[in-house]
């Protein structure tokens, strides 16, 4: 298996995979870094170029909050360095949405679009719950038990995962960041995001876990509003389906890749 581990430094990023393949490009969600794509990325080492690099607020760049805008920095920077132009890209939760905004940047960038936890549209009412949530996780991860009781709680998750040890160690290992889920609600709440997703021309995939009860009342709509959208569910999981059932969610990306991108074995 060809693994390469590019996350020295402050450039955060890890690459597998032979670099004149198909690049995927993972986008992971709030409290979490980009550890959480491990299983994905070991299994699609073989057939594709893939690269999951930390967001803003979280693990090596874990220094300033995350903000929507510096985000999609580090997404240019990643498509720039990592990939020839192009790549197929996957978010999850808060990733999921800046994995839209970036698509909405940057079509001609984006080979297809997989959308994970992201599908609910965060205005109207549902404005008004996101800043709710989100001003709530500050005020409960401001005194340091809070943000330890968050990252606590995620430790045990992960460790509740049929995960190998390896990739579980490394998960743990490189922290939980639960009061980021605070700091991205101001950039998401009020933006329109299925609007943006509208004005994407490739395919899209909208891949919920079967227990995310708030995410899938948004999915139909959502792959609706995609020029070539469509909805697959992982049976008994919930919001972070890609560590809950991580082979699974695996072929459905690469099932997908498959027929978004043809050139594709």
């Amino acid at each position: 298996m060809n693994w390469t581990d590019e996350s020295g430094g402050t450039e955060g990023v890890h690459v597998t995979g032979p670099s004149d393949a198909q690049s995927i490009v993972f986008v992971h969600g709030a409290m979490f870094t980009r550890t959480m794509w491990l299983p994905q990325q070991r299994e699609l080492a073989e057939e594709y170029h893939t690269i999951a690099p930390d967001l803003p607020g979280h693990g090596t760049r874990a220094g300033k909050p995350f903000r929507m805008e510096p985000a999609i920095d580090v997404l240019e920077e990643v498509f720039e360095t990592h990939t020839d132009g192009s790549a197929v890209l996957v978010g999850l939760s808060l990733g999921g949405y800046a994995a839209t905004e970036y698509a909405y940047r940057h079509p001609e960038q984006v080979d297809a679009l997989v959308l994970s936890g992201s599908s609910v549209n965060p205005v109207n009412t549902l404005q008004l719950g996101t800043r709710l949530t989100g001003g709530l996780t500050r005020l409960l991860t401001k005194p340091d038990l809070g943000k330890r009781a968050g990252e606590k709680l995620a430790t045990r998750w992960v460790r509740n995962r049929e995960l190998p040890p390896d990739i579980e160690r490394e998960i743990i290992d490189s922290g939980f960041y639960p009061k980021q889920f605070g700091d991205a609600a101001p950039d998401i709440a009020g933006v329109d995001f299925r609007a943006k997703l509208s004005t994407y021309p490739g395919s899209t995939l909208i891949l919920n876990g079967e227990n995310d009860k708030l995410m899938r009342r948004g999915e139909q709509a959502h792959a609706a509003a995609a020029q070539d959208g469509r909805v697959e569910v992982l049976a008994g999981v919930g919001h972070i389906c890609n560590l809950h059932r991580p082979a699974t969610y695996t072929d459905r990306v690469r099932r997908f890749v498959r027929r978004a991108v043809p050139s594709q074995p």
